[in-house]
């Protein structure tokens, strides 16, 4: 009612909430008096552009805009939210209102509450001068006008009007697993905020802010809330008498999480009379009290035996209602004790408790290995796990613990059968094991109760990464110390596991005290045990059934994150593979390249004639069959396992025909048992028709493949065998793309595509050397027309004008297709691309008829036993065209089999030489053929200035890039935090210019290449911060 005048307590003040007529004349404010404010106020404002580099803590690697203000011009510091500023290493810079963007640094971020400061160098502004708002926290009234200005929804400025609602209301929930404020209120207003609003200041008509905008909950759009500044004040003065200097601010805590519970419900909770009587008068405003809402294990609350639901009624015999006066004693007595009474189910208990200090349990490093990071739990995340702070906690598990299914938020437990209780137990284990050492790790997760997982990890066998490094945060200078770990140097022992030329026997060198996983007992009892188990199972199994399986292989195939080239879609494969040679020096495995789609990467084989799991190197990827061999070391088997394992019996000839039985058998993934079924041949020219997938990669083109009336589904791979068990076909799976839905289905690959490579590479024919097992093998190069087929019947190539004639000679050459072979299109970039066009035909080559795509290939294969190899390599194509009957000289192009052998990282992008794929497009740059951008990592410079994958780099800082050589050679010479110009130009040839600022610190340039000579991939740095080669 007008004329009367309430209360509400905020924070132990008593606040009068105004009367009407007051409202009207105090809290309304002329319009000149707000516009005053605000030209002040936005010149303080500043646009924040933050890349959080790596996965840390609460927070993942990403780029995000959000908004600070400045609250000490002379000084440079600036004010904005701690899930902006975040506690892991940043790179940030901020925009003011006259557009001039500089650089800022990290400078203090608080543990718990939701606020946190940068530092800039005033000096650095040359173009404006800047003013600050000084921070009004007293001022903070319900019902008083408000307005928030910054970088609303990535707005150059925005300023949206409130009025102030609460003060009482309860800290924003954003996630379960991630940053969340607690043990404060928050103050209400209907603002609509939206994204890039972070760290807005909440001003009164004066320019003062009386808040800070931090966020609101997902399912209140039209209500903002602010955090209250009492805080900020008290951490900002500190900072302000040292200077502007990162130093140690005092936060004390309990590790425990209150709640502001009205009496009614502390009552029910054990709050005894007497007690409520004592607080009401000594706050008449009170309506509630503090209430523990959650205990921290291991923490000191935990240790004093503090519960949830306990009342807290007094801190040092004082009583205590608010959560600022409470954290107002903490952040006093941090290492000292404090007597802290509480009432449970209406008993009184009296704790003396040390206070601890926030920031010890915050962690300011990481250690980073294969792309994972790992770093002590923080507090907030054992609030939301319900862990004690500082266990081992993975924040990113990178390649080598995501292969062996460590998920993100793992805590680790056990490494190598030894118990990690902190992260250097787990760095100095960690640093005993050699390359390819596969060792247990125990871990829990914060769901289902906590329960024990045990995993196998695999130490990354080949140098994908570079060498784990040791993280450290140093708030003067805002960034984070990088060196490598300690005792790093044992780490790379050298392991020889497939690539020894003196020693090929697999043995994993780890300290003496490492527990491995072995097969216990003797093996022959374990063979005889395998056998006995074999002849009941295979009673019923088909012949065929029974002499393939020993020959199958399941193969699991784990690609890096780093190394997601070619356009490859995921990074873990699975698939059946049969082994189509095996000696005492080597062994290969033929398998779909649905399965291996590119040679980057780790192979497991697991074989089902004996248990034992090894690893395997792609050596050979066809270029047109969708096939891929994969070789492996003999040795590793063991003595019964080389006697197990057999190789399977290839029947390339007859060629299967229409109506033709065949048994199919492959293995079911789980158990590695041979599943087998009888089917008939329907077809064994089908074509496949594979539009271009959204990221270009390999798409199966140019082959006749075999269909079945039944099968297993789209997930069985495995083989085509006669009754006697021999091989006549691959049962490979496919990939196409429909509506940007992944699909994969399944079709027979006719075993000569196989057969004709194997016995190249056993024979020695001319190619490049490949060192497997220690043994140098020359690998066979593949002749091809690089160009797109489809097939066209006669029918219709009549109504496009075919004679008579034409007709005919195809007819008699193929009777039952009645098909003519026609153009789609030319690879970019091949010697066929001048010569044809699309919707050619093919009609023959070198006066022979052609209808098929084998027809094709085997012209292609005749200039090499021609002698033609090593020359022009050219075949006599006639064609039709237009009406017109053509004859051509069209040339041909030798591709291996290794695929791509070179790639580079700069700024955070992953480029190659433009692959088949993205030559299939038919088009390249005119510039060149510039480096492929195939894929951007969160965090990064080229993430932050958006540059995105699937375009090329055609000039950097107007110097031309047509190849990744080229490339090296201009970036090598750039400096750190320059701003470099980038012309890219995309897949549908358009271009564009962007720039991007170059950061050597945590993004330095590197290349991975492929010798065939030692079989090893080598990671080199090419340019770091301190680095050059």
């Amino acid at each position: 009612m007008p004329g009367i005048q309430t209360w509400q307590s905020r924070e132990g003040r008593r606040t009068p909430v105004m009367t009407i007529e007051e409202a009207n004349t105090e809290i309304g404010a002329t319009a000149e008096k707000w516009r005053k404010a605000l030209s002040r106020a936005v010149e303080a404002v500043v646009v924040l552009q933050v890349t959080a580099t790596r996965d840390f803590d609460t927070e993942t690697a990403d780029v995000c805009n959000a908004t600070g203000f400045i609250v000490d011009k002379k000084l440079g510091i600036i004010l904005t939210n701690r899930h902006v500023v975040q506690s892991g290493p940043v790179v940030a810079e901020a925009t003011f209102l006259n557009r001039e963007e500089i650089p800022v640094y990290p400078l203090y971020r608080d543990p718990v509450h939701d606020f946190g400061f940068f530092r800039f160098d005033p000096a650095a502004l040359k173009f404006m001068k800047c003013e600050e708002i000084p921070l009004a926290p007293e001022a903070a009234a319900v019902g008083l006008e408000i307005r928030v200005v910054g970088n609303d929804s990535g707005e150059k400025l925005s300023i949206l009007g409130g009025t102030l609602a609460r003060l009482d209301r309860k800290a924003p929930h954003y996630k379960e697993d991630g940053y969340n404020d607690f043990n404060t209120f928050y103050m209400q207003a209907a603002s609509g905020t939206k994204g890039g609003s972070s760290g807005s200041p909440v001003i009164n008509c004066d320019g003062e802010a009386v808040g800070l905008n931090a966020g609101g909950y997902s399912n209140s759009r039209s209500s903002a809330f602010f955090l209250p500044l009492d805080r900020v004040v008290r951490a900002l003065k500190i900072l302000q008498e040292c200077g502007g200097t990162a130093l140690y601010i005092p936060r004390g805590t309990l590790q425990m999480t209150l709640v502001h519970k009205g009496f009614d419900k502390a009552r029910r909770l054990g709050l005894q009379g007497e007690t409520e009587e004592l607080v009401r008068q000594a706050f008449p405003a009170e309506t509630g009290i503090l209430v523990i809402k959650s205990v921290v294990p291991g923490g000191p609350a935990d240790k004093m035996h503090l519960e949830a639901g306990d009342v807290v009624v007094s801190v040092n015999g004082e009583l205590v209602t608010q959560f600022l006066k409470l954290e107002t004693v903490l952040d006093d007595y941090v290492g000292k004790t404090i007597d802290l009474e509480v009432e449970r189910c209406g008993d009184p208990v009296k704790v003396t408790l040390e206070v601890q200090d926030l920031h010890s349990i915050s962690p300011d490093y990481f250690f980073e290995v294969s792309g994972g990071v790992i770093h002590p739990l923080s507090y907030q995340q054992a609030r939301n796990f319900f862990f004690n702070c500082g266990l081992v906690y993975v924040a990113e598990p990178g390649y080598m613990l995501s292969r062996a299914g460590v998920p993100s938020h793992a805590i680790i437990k056990k490494l190598a059968g030894k118990e990690i209780k902190q992260i250097e137990d787990f760095i100095s284990v960690f640093c005993k094991l050699a390359r390819g050492s596969r060792v247990p790790l125990e871990f829990v997760t914060h769901e289902d109760g906590h329960p024990s997982t045990s995993v196998l990890v695999t130490v990354d066998r080949h140098e994908w990464y570079s060498e784990p490094q040791l993280y450290t945060r140093g708030d003067v200078s805002g960034f984070w110390k990088k060196r490598p770990a300690s005792s790093i140097t044992s780490l790379f022992a050298s392991l020889s596991v497939f690539h020894d030329e003196k020693d090929a026997t697999v043995q994993a060198q780890v300290s003496s005290d490492t527990q491995f996983v072995t097969v216990e007992g003797d093996s022959s009892k374990v063979l005889e045990n395998i056998d006995s188990t074999l002849d009941n199972k295979l009673m019923n199994a088909s012949v065929a059934e029974r002499i393939i399986e020993p020959t199958l292989v399941m193969v699991e195939v784990d690609i890096p994150l780093i190394c997601m080239i070619d356009g490859v879609h995921a990074r873990h494969f699975s698939g059946t593979g049969v082994v189509v040679y095996h000696s005492m020096t080597m062994g290969l495995v033929a398998v779909d390249r649905y399965t291996v789609p590119i040679s980057i990467s780790d192979v497991m084989l697991a074989f089902a004639a004996y248990p034992v799991e090894i690893p395997g190197e792609v050596v050979f990827l066809h270029p047109v069959h969708n096939y891929a061999l994969v070789a492996y070391d003999p040795a590793a088997l063991g003595p019964q396992g080389i006697t197990a394992v057999h190789a399977a019996v290839l029947l390339p000839e007859p060629v299967l025909h229409r109506g033709d039985a065949v048994y199919l058998v492959g293995l079911s993934h789980k158990r590695l048992q041979a599943t087998s079924r009888k089917s008939f041949v329907t077809d064994t020219a089908g074509v496949l028709n594979i539009d271009q997938f959204s990221y270009p990669r390999y798409r199966a083109m140019n082959m006749e493949v075999i269909d079945l009336d039944t099968d297993f589904g789209s997930s069985f791979s495995g083989v085509l065998a006669d009754e006697l068990g021999r091989v006549q076909a691959l049962w490979g799976r496919f990939s196409m793309q429909w509506k940007s839905n992944e699909y994969k289905f399944v079709k027979g690959i006719p075993i000569y595509a196989v057969n004709e490579v194997l016995q190249k590479i056993i024979n020695g024919t001319e190619g490049t050397p490949l060192l497997i097992n220690g043994v140098k093998m020359r690998m066979p190069f593949v002749r091809i027309l690089e160009m797109e087929l489809c097939s066209t019947s006669l029918s219709k190539a009549r109504s496009f004008g075919l004679s008579e004639k034409w007709l005919a000679e195809l007819i008699k050459k193929d009777p039952v297709r009645r098909q003519v072979l026609q153009v789609k299109r030319c690879f970019a970039g091949s010697r066929a691309e001048s010569m044809l066009k699309h919707g050619d035909m093919l009609l023959a080559i070198d006066e022979k008829p052609i209808t098929s795509f084998r027809d094709v290939e085997i012209a292609c294969q005749l200039l090499d036993k021609e002698g033609e190899g090593e020359g022009e390599g050219n075949l006599r194509v006639k064609i039709f065209r237009q009406g017109l009957e053509l004859d051509l000289v069209v040339g041909t192009d030798v591709r291996n089999g290794f695929g791509t052998t070179h790639m580079v990282s700069w700024c955070g992008s992953l480029l190659q030489e433009p692959h088949s794929a993205v030559r299939s497009l038919g088009f390249l740059p005119k510039e060149g053929h510039g480096v492929y951008v195939a894929k951007r990592m969160y965090g990064s410079p080229v993430h932050r200035y958006g540059v995105s994958a699937r375009q090329w780099i055609v000039e950097v800082n107007a110097k031309p890039t047509p190849d990744l050589e080229t490339f090296v050679n201009v970036i090598k010479e750039l400096e750190n935090g320059v701003f470099v110009r980038v012309k890219t130009v995309q897949l549908n040839g358009k271009p564009s210019v962007v720039t991007l600022k170059q950061d050597l610190h945590y993004w330095p340039a590197w290349e991975l290449k492929f010798d065939p000579n030692t079989a090893t991939w080598s990671h080199r740095t090419i340019r770091g911060l301190n680095h050059k080669i």
